[in-house]
């Protein structure tokens, strides 16, 4: 209750709660399609390679998301044009590019005068979002949500059987770099409430326990999207609460929700995995 008069009075905290569930939205909703593709390393890249883009942004006083974007496309770019024109593997280019980017942006925050902002950046600071901040991941929300819903279909068919789509004249690589660029908003948007280094988890764990759950993607995108805006505002209550990090916080609530449905889940649960094998082991 106390919590709830504070949202009452408070309006950083009625920013940082909108801020926090839109966020925890989105990265449910791309994160599946990142685990169906297998592009889960690939979600990390692009979360750690943003650094020396926010980082610069800073330093020339200038909103982070037109650093962050420039740079997570060049990443995105980067890597695909390595592994089509070489014989070095996905895996490996992703592991090139993103640490070099990373390593970059070590360096310029040591540079940069403003390192303890960057420093938010890093890790998440939900409680200090501004308005600008609020207005940006909602806006950035809403543009994800509205194409995932205009072209799911096409999604759809492109992850789940590409060589299909591709017969049916679905321009597969357009679709994939369609995703990389919603990863690339995303991620974002994410900077502020969970920081760089955890965003990566925002966008596999919420994702990854609704595929315990369910094998439809529809289904599996609204439970994924519902966890990811629960781990939010449970992550959010304990972060102001008692004087956490944010990020750190969402993200342990995340992973608790993954734990009890790798437990409890009705079909891949290890706990009903283990009584059905016991009862059938039972009949035979």
């Amino acid at each position: 209750m106390e919590f709830i008069q504070d949202l009452m009075n408070y309006g950083f905290l009625q920013k940082a709660l909108f801020t926090s569930i839109m966020v925890g939205i989105i990265c449910g909703v791309i994160g599946c399609f990142i685990i169906l593709r297998g592009m889960a390393l690939m979600g990390d890249a692009i979360s750690h390679a943003i650094l020396p883009g926010v980082a610069i942004s800073f330093m020339l006083g200038i909103n982070y998301f037109y650093g962050a974007v420039v740079i997570d496309l060049l990443t995105a770019v980067g890597i695909g044009y390595i592994s089509q024109n070489s014989r070095i593997k996905s895996d490996s280019s992703i592991g090139i590019v993103f640490s070099s980017f990373f390593a970059l942006g070590v360096i310029l925050i040591t540079k940069a005068s403003t390192a303890i902002d960057l420093t938010q950046i890093l890790f998440g600071n939900v409680l200090s979002v501004q308005s600008s901040d609020m207005w940006l991941t909602l806006i950035i929300g809403a543009i994800v949500l509205l194409i995932v819903i205009l072209f799911y279909k096409e999604f759809l068919i492109t992850t789940f059987d590409p060589t299909m789509a591709q017969a049916y004249g679905l321009p597969v690589r357009f679709i994939h770099y369609v995703i990389m660029i919603l990863l690339t908003l995303v991620t974002v948007a994410s900077l502020q409430t969970v920081g760089v280094i955890l965003v990566v988890a925002m966008l596999i764990t919420p994702a990854s326990t609704a595929y315990l759950l369910t094998n439809r993607l529809s289904t599996m995108i609204f439970l994924s999207a519902f966890f990811g805006a629960l781990s939010a505002v449970i992550g959010l209550y304990f972060s102001s609460e008692y004087n956490l990090s944010s990020g750190a916080v969402i993200v342990l609530a995340t992973t608790f929700i993954f734990i009890l449905a790798f437990i409890f889940s009705p079909k891949q649960g290890i706990l009903w995995r283990a009584i059905r094998e016991k009862r059938n082991k039972a009949s035979i």
